[in-house]
């Protein structure tokens, strides 16, 4: 059984994880049978009202939101090794990019917070896979940047040049699709990048994390 690491960036898509994308990934996963572990970096920052779109006037911490989603703890992710894992996936959510880095700021120029980095490249230099949701495959672009990734975030072209900043080869892709870069053992797809909705985005994610699973088993890239 493989043991697939989810890493979340909170909860809610203003300031964390994206829930529906986080949901239907743990959902695919436990149907396909894997464990799975929750993770999270430890650090607080600015909470966001959902409904107003603006900001609460008070922190939290990312970990202990990212166990609303899990329903129950949530592992540091600075406490999580590459032996622990078979494979990482990173749902998406504005959290992705201005919690696990500073792309929602600094675009290509941005950095990736270092624990997050450092599971992010010891995954790779392993050869384990890494499935990317939404607008994460932003932060795989920021920490794998040197390896040229193929990836896609859907088709926006100023979010897709930003990505192309920070090193990544950017592949428009439909919301049901997904982009395989056997070399780097990656895969990723555009989800609520393009929506309409949760039924439209499950497409993708059921792919996605078919193909990480798959990846993971034969630990060979896929021929697609």
């Amino acid at each position: 059984m493989a043991t697939i690491g989810v890493l979340l960036s909170g909860c809610g898509v203003l300031d964390g994880s994206e829930i529906h994308e986080a949901t239907l990934t743990l959902l695919y996963l436990h149907k396909a049978g894997a464990k799975v572990v929750c993770l999270a970096p430890e650090m607080t920052v600015e909470a966001m009202d959902h409904g107003a779109k603006k900001p609460m006037g008070e922190k939290r911490n990312v970990r202990v939101e990212a166990a609303r989603i899990a329903r129950g703890p949530v592992v540091d992710a600075a406490e999580v090794g590459v032996a622990d894992l078979d494979a990482l996936i990173l749902p998406g959510g504005f959290g992705a990019a201005k919690n696990l880095c500073d792309f929602a700021d600094k675009g290509g120029k941005g950095t990736v917070l270092p624990s997050v980095a450092a599971l992010i490249k010891a995954m790779h230099a392993a050869k384990k896979p890494i499935g990317a949701i939404c607008i994460a495959p932003a932060v795989l672009a920021l920490a794998l940047g040197e390896h040229h990734p193929r990836l896609t975030i859907g088709n926006d072209a100023g979010t897709a040049q930003a990505v192309g900043a920070a090193g990544g080869v950017h592949v428009a892709c439909p919301v049901d699709g997904i982009v395989v870069d056997e070399t780097n053992r990656l895969v990723t797809t555009p989800a609520y990048m393009l929506g309409p909705g949760i039924a439209d985005i499950a497409l993708g994610i059921e792919k996605l994390v078919a193909a990480v699973l798959e990846m993971a088993e034969n630990r060979q890239p896929l021929d697609l």
